[in-house]
C-alpha cells in the first residue's frame, strides 16, 4: 500500500487532465476531464461555480463544508502544469493538497489506482504538473485505458473505446468519482484500501466489516 507523506493532508484541489476541444471530448487521454464531469453532475445544480483562471475551466464550491477546487486545464495535456502551478500559486495551495486525475496504458480498462506520490511513469501531463509544483509528492488517481503495444501509443490514446472495453471503462469513470468523494472525505489510505483492489476483489474495508458482522 503507498501510502506517504502526502496521504495525510486534505485535499482542496481535485484536478482533472486532457485535452480540450470537442474532437478529444471521448478521447482515452480525456479521463481526467471526464471524472470532473461526472463529479460537477453528481453534486446538486449550483453548488461550484465556473471561472476561466490559469488558463483552465475552475470550479469553485464546497464539500462537507470545506472550499473545494474542481480545475480542468485548458493549456493540452503536455503543458497541464502551466495551469495547475499557477492556479496553486495563487490560491497558495500546497502541492499536498493536490490531486491528479489522469488517464494510464499501464492499468487495464476497468481498474483504477490510487496513489499518494512517485514518478510520473512516462505520462507527459503528470510530469508537467510534478514540474511546475517541484515535487512528486502529488496524489494521483490513475484511469485504465489499457496499452495499444509499442509504436502505436498517439493515435490510440487520442482515440475512444469501443463495445465491451467502452462498457468497463464508464464503469471506471464512475468508481473513480466515488474514489474521489471518498478521498476528500476519509483520506487517502482509506480511498487506496478500497478502490486499488482488483474489481473481482473485496476491498480491505469490506473484509473488515465483513468479519465485523460475523463476529457480532
Amino acid at each position: 500500500m503507498d501510502v506517504t507523506r502526502s496521504s495525510v493532508s486534505p485535499v482542496e484541489l481535485v484536478v482533472g487532465l486532457g485535452n480540450p476541444g470537442s474532437e478529444y471530448a471521448n478521447s482515452r487521454h480525456n479521463a481526467g476531464f471526464m471524472v470532473i464531469e461526472r463529479l460537477l453532475a453528481g453534486f446538486p445544480a449550483g453548488r461550484f461555480e465556473e471561472t476561466r483562471i490559469s488558463e483552465s475551466r475552475l470550479f469553485s464550491g464546497k464539500f462537507r463544508g470545506r472550499s473545494l477546487y474542481l480545475q480542468m486545464p485548458l493549456t493540452y495535456m503536455n503543458l497541464s502544469g502551466n495551469a495547475v502551478g499557477g492556479f496553486c500559486r495563487k490560491a497558495r495551495i500546497g502541492a499536498d493538497r493536490v490531486l491528479v486525475i489522469l488517464d494510464d496504458m499501464d492499468l487495464e480498462p476497468g481498474r483504477i489506482r490510487l496513489k499518494g506520490s512517485g514518478s510520473a511513469a512516462g505520462h507527459h501531463g503528470l510530469e508537467s504538473v510534478i514540474s511546475a509544483l517541484g515535487t512528486s509528492e502529488v496524489k494521483r488517481l490513475r484511469i485504465g485505458i489499457g496499452h495499444p503495444g509499442p509504436g502505436k501509443t498517439v493515435d490510440y490514446v487520442l482515440s475512444g473505446f469501443e463495445g465491451d472495453e467502452e462498457r468497463k471503462f464508464s464503469a471506471a469513470l464512475d468508481a473513480a468519482a466515488e474514489a474521489v468523494k471518498m478521498v476528500l472525505s476519509a483520506g487517502m489510505e482509506r480511498a487506496m484500501n478500497r478502490y486499488n483492489a482488483r474489481p473481482e476483489e473485496p476491498a480491505a474495508d469490506d473484509k473488515t466489516s465483513t468479519k465485523k458482522e460475523v463476529l457480532s
